[in-house]
């Protein structure tokens, strides 16, 4: 049995953390014509902290997919040390409390799509190592059209404890993670219009140079702090 008052908790400190970077987003000040943060204080993160890269995506969204396979995990190989990944599994899904207390959503590609996101939501709870936890995001969502054979084959592959996780979305635990997960994307302003969304410390920014450039997106906003790391040279 999952003890839901403290896992809500728990999860309500996720969300508050969200809003607190959204918030912090419309306080920046905007980019100059050459693309560069203006200058004084306004800085989200000190010198050397790693980005805080948040991913708001589907698990049977050709552009999440995309971006995951093709930006998110070369630019975390190329400078793992500069970002901190967390992923927000959703997308432009919708939520429903029925009568009897129970949740149901709906998808934007249709209903094995939510249980991708209940997966990969349990997937992302359980998995705390930034490496594996990256990696078993990349593998399920290459295919994701079965979605538990896409967790167990994965899971086994790199090695990632099987029993929990399957507990997890099997249950209304798992249901509850995606609720959560929707509040956080419904919470994003400006409000999410494509998917995947990413942010950098909070900022939408421009989305269409962090989803074709990443790393460099990434290599912008730390360079806003302080000096250039050499991988971003």
């Amino acid at each position: 049995m999952f003890q839901k008052r403290q896992l809500r908790l728990i999860y309500l400190v996720i969300l508050i953390i969200v809003l607190v970077l959204i918030y912090k987003s419309f306080t920046m000040p905007k980019a100059d014509e050459d693309g560069e943060q203006a200058s004084g204080d306004t800085m989200l993160q000190p010198s050397g902290a790693p980005v805080q890269v948040f991913v708001f995506y589907e698990t049977l969204c050709p552009d999440s997919k995309n971006f995951v396979l093709r930006q998110l995990v070369p630019a975390f190989e190329r400078a793992q040390e500069l970002m901190k990944i967390e992923f927000i599994p959703y997308g432009k899904a919708t939520t429903r409390t029925k009568a009897d207390g129970s949740l149901l959503f709906d998808c934007q590609h249709g209903p094995i799509e939510c249980e991708g996101n209940i997966i990969h939501a349990c997937v992302v709870e359980a998995v705390h190592d930034p490496h594996k936890q990256l990696a078993m995001v990349a593998c399920m969502i290459r295919d994701n059209l079965i979605p538990r054979d896409a967790f167990i084959g994965c899971a086994k592959q790199h090695g990632v404890e099987i029993e929990s996780i399957q507990k997890c979305y099997d249950s209304p635990h798992g249901e509850e993670l995606l609720k959560i997960h929707g509040e956080a994307t419904h919470a994003l302003r400006p409000a999410v219009s494509f998917i995947p969304t990413v942010t950098l410390d909070g900022a939408q920014n421009d989305q269409k140079a962090i989803l074709k450039d990443l790393f460099g997106s990434v290599c912008q906003v730390v360079a806003g702090r302080g000096p250039k790391p050499d991988v971003c040279k």
